[in-house]
């Protein structure tokens, strides 16, 4: 029994350690965190990070892969937004602990 609960405690371990070095990337995590009020443009995306569109779309590529964001098109327009409840959870709290001050 003892050695059941070791081997869930592994395997939530691992999930959170992958999850986490997801979020690790302060380029992916801004983009994360311009998505938490909701659906944005990648117009938008460029414009809030003063990246370039080649970046933004690279980092959202990673970030599809990993399910945390999911898009929609609208015509030639594509849209963004957070997809893994988890991160959003996540998010909300770093933004507490780190930006107390940011409104």
């Amino acid at each position: 029994m003892k050695d059941m609960h070791l081997d869930q405690m592994d395997a939530a371990a691992e999930e959170a350690a992958q999850f986490l070095k997801a979020l690790s990337n302060p380029g992916r995590l801004r983009l994360l965190c311009a998505l938490v009020p909701g659906e944005i443009t990648v117009g938008e995306l460029e414009q809030t990070l003063g990246a370039s569109q080649s970046y933004v779309s690279g980092q959202l590529m990673k970030l599809r892969e990993q399910g945390f964001v999911s898009c929609s098109k609208s015509g030639r327009v594509v849209s963004y937004k957070i997809a893994d409840d988890r991160v959003q959870r996540v998010l909300e709290r770093l933004y507490e602990v780190f930006c107390p001050d940011v409104s």
